[in-house]
């Protein structure tokens, strides 16, 4: 079993779930996800042959999260987008910051072994 980051949602440890499966680990009904799925890009479950949804770990993840902004602090789904959007683009921004560091350092050694 894997805990949900910042939620007290404990997934199973799998890599797909239907969404009766989502449906009942975030006491959302299925047209909720549905209907979430058209207003949050990150909520985007693969699809079987047949049609039927698979959502990976990391799209319950969100769900629940959405779930949290949305009914326990009160947020509209405007104001979730927003938020959402807020920190993945601070995410990613840190991504970069770590990234520019580390190129920053593998130059700086390289400088150092060449002159030495």
């Amino acid at each position: 079993m894997e805990k949900a980051e910042n939620t007290k949602l404990t997934l199973p440890d799998k890599l797909y779930f239907r969404i009766g499966e989502v449906s009942s680990l975030t006491g959302l009904e299925a047209y909720v996800l549905r209907f979430w799925e058209t207003e949050f890009k990150g909520i985007n479950p693969k699809r079987t042959e047949s049609g039927q949804r698979l959502y990976r770990k990391e799209d319950v993840e969100l769900i629940y999260q959405i779930k949290h902004l949305l009914h326990e602090k009160k947020f509209t789904i405007r104001g979730a987008k927003q938020y959402l959007s807020a920190k993945r683009k601070e995410k990613k921004e840190k991504s970069i910051s770590i990234t520019f560091e580390e190129i920053t350092s593998e130059l700086y050694i390289m400088k150092e072994i060449l002159n030495s």
